[in-house]
């Protein structure tokens, strides 16, 4: 991308980096976007490996609903909100890459979120990485998950019994849903602004988190988690919202996703005065052409919101998640909630304080309580100390 063509770009409401910056920027002789870049290309390369090796693999198979029916009013709900995801895929493209190509010949920072945002999806089933903590309602129409095929995995997950991802919600979703949260967010960031304009980028990244707590409580606590899209079965009953109910809602959700959602407007609203984020830095040294620049740009902007997901949301989730009260009966009685994964019919119990955490190829208690040994191992036995005269 020349440096003319983005001083044409189409306006964008942003908090411009001061000079100091801009000089140190100029001076300075790293490549901060080259940087970026090969972590967005090093990312990139991991997710299409696990979804290679998922799709190609046993556990690319339908997660049944099982014997309970979801309620006619949920599936009712569920199809029409898959609909209106669905519908708006499209619509976004066109919004924020179609339109502005024609009319800029080049893709804009929201172009750029919206695929960034979109690939995301990649890392939705991370929480649930040692121990299950959330579940989907396998009803929707899914593949299972590419779970098992990330590196490290620990948590139970056998072909047609795991976490069952709605690609038909989801996949779309994660594009532009989470950019026009971000959009949103911007918009509450420079009211915010105008409204105080003496206060700090903290503060106001602070305000953001505080937004987006209560966003994140409205959309997911009382919408998405009542219509039945998926469940937090592993919450701290402690420090949760309608606890004991298939749509408990934890409160540390919101603010691990309002750090999430905090970082991804930073990113769009500190910008300098061409319209670049902070991971842009040197993109003008960058030889080879614009659509070397452009791919560059783009695995940057990907690297960053990555970033921001992982740090933000799924290394705190790990903790809680191994710190889980026992599922709620809510939960456990409905089989497209539990996806197989435990509970009646499975021989497994589900994920409780009082069990051990088990992992892949590990033994687990029964019903009955007895230990059930894993396939084809024998359990381990006690050696005896070698005791010398």
């Amino acid at each position: 991308m020349s440096g003319q063509s983005e001083k044409t770009q189409a306006p964008t409401p942003t908090e411009s980096l001061d000079a100091a910056s801009l000089s140190a920027q100029a001076q300075s002789p790293t490549k901060p976007v080259r940087i970026w870049a090969v972590i967005g290309g090093a990312i990139l390369v991991l997710q299409l490996y696990v979804w290679i090796r998922w799709i190609s693999g046993p556990h690319f198979k339908r997660v049944p609903a099982g014997p309970s029916d979801p309620p006619t009013l949920m599936k009712a709900i569920l199809i029409t909100w898959t609909g209106v995801i669905l519908i708006g895929l499209p619509v976004g493209v066109y919004f924020f890459i179609i339109r502005p190509w024609r009319r800029e010949r080049r893709i804009t920072l929201d172009g750029m979120l919206l695929v960034s945002c979109g690939l995301l999806f990649f890392q939705d089933p991370f929480l649930d990485y040692f121990n299950t903590w959330c579940t989907y309602n396998s009803w929707l129409w899914n593949m299972g998950a590419w779970t098992q095929d990330i590196p490290g995995w620990q948590s139970f997950g056998e072909p047609g019994h795991m976490l069952a991802e709605p690609l038909l919600m989801n996949a779309p979703g994660y594009s532009y849903g989470v950019l026009l949260c971000t959009i949103l967010g911007c918009w509450v960031m420079r009211r915010v602004k105008a409204r105080w304009p003496g206060i700090s980028n903290v503060g106001l990244i602070g305000v953001l988190v505080a937004w987006s707590f209560f966003f994140d409580l409205v959309i997911e606590g009382l919408f998405l988690m009542p219509m039945g899209l998926f469940t937090y079965p592993g919450a701290i009953r402690s420090l949760t919202i309608n606890a004991g109910h298939y749509y408990q809602w934890p409160v540390y959700e919101g603010l691990m996703w309002g750090g999430v959602q905090a970082g991804l407007c930073a990113l769009r609203y500190f910008t300098d005065d061409r319209g670049r984020t902070f991971v842009e830095r040197g993109l003008d040294r960058v030889r080879g052409g614009m659509v070397r620049q452009q791919f560059t740009r783009f695995l940057a902007i990907f690297a960053a919101c990555s970033v921001f997901f992982f740090v933000f949301y799924n290394v705190p989730v790990q903790w809680f998640a191994m710190h889980a009260d026992p599922w709620p009966k809510d939960i456990q009685k409905r089989s497209y909630f539990t996806s197989g994964i435990c509970g009646d019919g499975t021989g497994r119990l589900c994920p409780d304080p009082a069990l051990p955490t088990s992992r892949k190829g590990s033994a687990t208690i029964g019903p009955d309580g007895k230990v059930v040994p894993p396939k084809d191992k024998d359990l381990p036995t006690i050696v005896p100390f070698d005791r010398g005269r």
